[in-house]
This record gives structure tokens, sequence and C-alpha cells, in this order.
């Protein structure tokens, strides 16, 4: 599966109701290091069906990345149970992007 776009009008489907833990990246198109993290995180979702992983561009929904206090990006946010469970800021390599699983 890949990276699922992620808006106010599907959030609550998609991330607060999921049956499975959400990794959240928050990033924009124009960002740098939001463009390195992208395909590792495509690769994720394509690897791990155990999880769920969505894309908020937050040019596009501003709402929600000030629901997350998200101050700089890209910042991965870890969701289960409709609770954040544990979140970084920046560009990481894969294995600590799935350490925060």
């Amino acid at each position: 599966m890949s990276a699922i776009n992620i808006s106010k009008n599907n959030f609550a489907n998609e991330v607060l109701h999921s049956d499975r833990p959400v990794l959240l990246d928050f990033w924009a198109p124009w960002c740098a290091p939001c463009r390195m993290v992208g395909p590792i995180l495509e690769e994720i979702a394509r690897e791990r069906s155990d999880i769920k992983v969505g894309k908020v561009n937050v040019d596009e929904q501003p709402e929600l990345a000030g629901q997350f206090g998200v101050m700089s990006i890209p910042t991965m946010v870890v969701m289960k149970d409709g609770k954040v469970v544990n979140q970084a800021m920046g560009a990481r390599p894969k294995s600590q992007i799935l350490s925060l699983l």
C-alpha cells in the first residue's frame, strides 16, 4: 500500500479511527529535507501492512499542522488508537523512522 494523503476531511476516518498505528508525515513540496524523507516513507508504506502511512501537506492543511503544534518540517507523528505516542522532527534515516513505531 502507498502513503495516503491526509486532509481535515479524511483525518477522523483514516487516522483517529484507524485499526492500525498511523505514521503521519507533515511536509511541504518546497521543503528539501521533506523530499529526502518522502521516498523512505513510501518504501515503509509498501513494506509494512501492519501500519498506515499518511502525508499531511502543511500548506494545504494548516489546521491539522496547528492541531499537532508542527513548528518545523518534516515532522513525523505516530498515532495509536487516536492518540499521539511518538513524534520526531527533521529528516531521519529509515532505521530511525522505523524505531518511532
